[in-house]
């Protein structure tokens, strides 16, 4: 399925075809002035790595795979939950978090940032090419967004 990021237009596109068709760790697949659909592909073994958002709350929905969610007030302070195709993940503001796929195929996941978080329509087929733009500042929300994460996030 091809999927392209038209801004804050109005859109619609099969959300569970998509996701399980994703190859990319991240894909955006729209960004509205206030929020934003991403798509994501984690390899068995691998995670997004534990982070916090500090003034994002993230909603996520596993469509293929299994893994484990940690989350929790502080990075050595985190409870973990088994996810698997089906289940959602709440991840408020200011909440250390990371989903690591435990099965042997890809975890296929959807995630929405309210606010906006990454680039308008950026594709970044692994990890490390993410972690690389968001180092460049090449993974910045658009300027036209109404609101943005100005508290910042850390990794570990």
């Amino acid at each position: 399925m091809d999927i392209h990021d038209n801004g804050p237009k109005p859109n619609a596109f099969n959300i569970e075809t998509a996701t399980v068709e994703n190859t990319n760790y991240r894909a955006v697949a729209w960004t509205g002035k206030h929020l934003q659909v991403t798509l994501m592909s984690i390899e068995p073994g691998a995670s997004i790595g534990l982070e916090v958002h500090h003034g994002t709350d993230q909603f996520l929905r596993i469509d293929q795979g299994k893994g484990v969610a940690k989350m929790g007030p502080e990075k050595d302070d985190l409870q973990e939950h088994e996810v698997e195709d089906g289940w959602s993940i709440q991840v408020p503001a200011g909440t250390w978090h990371d989903v690591e796929n435990t099965g042997d195929e890809p975890l296929r996941l959807y995630t929405v940032y309210a606010p906006t978080h990454h680039a308008k329509g950026i594709v970044q087929p692994t990890k490390q090419k993410a972690d690389a733009d968001e180092e460049a500042g090449r993974d910045e929300p658009p300027k036209w967004v109404e609101e943005v994460d100005t508290k910042g996030e850390e990794t570990a």
